[in-house]
């Protein structure tokens, strides 16, 4: 099996719905052409190093998979380039090195979240316990 990787930039004029359509479109051609999606990221819109098609940004996706042969990113480079609202798009095969990166990458990023989540969590809990002392407060009183 060989790592993947595939970053594509959609037109910024897209609503959410349409974006993830997009996303959904193209993960989907991957599981149908037997391929196993590994990790999707939103990079959001950024500006553009330079015009493309008139365009200063654009939607920027990642998407990392593991597949058997190379007719899976021949079949998703053809829908890329058949779809009108893809303004550019690379595909890659992975080395080990690549591979190792990116694991890497995305454990900091989920430590991240989960960094902000337990944030959220104790921020929550200590909000709780002000409002509880304040109704005991209230209720002594």
């Amino acid at each position: 099996m060989n790592n993947y990787e595939t970053v594509f930039i959609a037109t910024s004029v897209l609503s959410d719905a349409q974006t993830k359509e997009l996303l959904g479109k193209f993960q989907g051609v991957i599981t149908e052409n037997g391929g196993q999606i590994t990790s999707s990221e939103e990079w959001g819109i950024k500006k553009l190093e330079y015009p493309i098609q008139k365009k200063s940004t654009g939607f920027y996706f990642l998407i990392e998979f593991t597949a058997g042969s190379g007719g899976i990113v021949e079949a998703l480079e053809t829908q890329y380039r058949r779809d009108e609202r893809v303004i550019r798009f690379l595909t890659f095969r992975q080395d080990k090195h690549a591979v190792e990166y990116s694991a890497k990458r995305r454990a900091k990023l989920a430590g991240k979240a989960h960094e902000a989540a337990t944030a959220t969590t104790v921020a929550a809990a200590v909000t709780n316990a002000e409002t509880q002392e304040e109704t005991v407060k209230s209720e002594e009183e």
